[in-house]
């Protein structure tokens, strides 16, 4: 199913070629949890909605192809992948490995205003969580938010670009989480490990740092695989 929260605006003010654009919009919904697994994505329906032409939307879908973010059939239909549990817990293992080191660089060299803006994502998640009716949507989207802001902060754009080269297979699944299971953000867990990540950063002790997105992202496989939804 395609998400119709396009913007055009947005696609317009981002940096690069209309292809890179239109790549960078479908890989943000991706890595934030706008689409699931099994969605189908029409590039006429991406195309239509973003005003371009159909040969940028095939560019960055060829892209996100060859970074097993999209599955593209023989007949040319495109689909965010599906993915098996085996998959999923060695995608976590590297996610706990990769991430973690972010952090810990974020705790070692954060300035002021990274510091600033993990608080302020920190805070925005933490207050979602605390609504009576909570947009699960957009507390996926906060998540996200909140996670990228932590390893911006570690000042390495070659580390930030794995990380989302993994969030772009992770995101989707992330989506069964705290999208469909609004018992999840009751529970408090991850607003417990995001307000101990914050912290780690702002006492610059890297091994909390490091515990709290490790405890973070464990937490979440766990409850994601407890649910069956990834055949083993």
């Amino acid at each position: 199913m395609l998400d119709r929260r396009f913007s055009l605006d947005e696609l317009e003010d981002a940096p690069g070629t209309l292809s890179d654009r239109v790549y960078r919009h479908l890989a943000d919904r991706l890595m934030s949890g706008r689409f699931a697994p099994g969605d189908k994505l029409s590039l006429r329906a991406v195309a239509e909605a973003l005003g371009v032409s159909m040969m940028p939307v095939r560019a960055a879908v060829s892209r996100l192809s060859a970074e097993s973010a999209l599955d593209v059939s023989p007949k040319r239909a495109v689909l965010v992948p599906l993915m098996g549990a085996a998959q999923f817990r060695d995608l976590t293992r590297v996610r706990i490995a990769i991430e973690g080191a972010a952090v810990a660089f974020a705790c070692d060299g954060a300035d002021a205003a990274a510091r600033r803006e993990i608080a302020r994502r920190e805070r925005a998640f933490r207050l979602l969580s605390r609504s009576r009716r909570p947009d699960l949507a957009e507390a996926v989207e906060a998540n996200q938010a909140f996670h990228f802001a932590l390893y911006r902060a570690a000042g390495s754009p070659e580390l930030l670009a794995i990380i989302e080269r993994l969030w772009l297979r992770a995101g989707p699944v992330i989506n069964l989480d705290l999208r469909e299971n609004p018992e999840r953000l009751k529970l408090g867990e991850a607003v417990r490990f995001h307000a101990a990540a914050r912290a780690a950063v702002e006492t610059g002790d890297a091994e909390a740092g490091r515990a709290a997105v490790a405890a973070d992202i464990a937490g979440a496989a766990r409850f994601i695989l407890s649910k069956g939804r990834l055949p083993e």
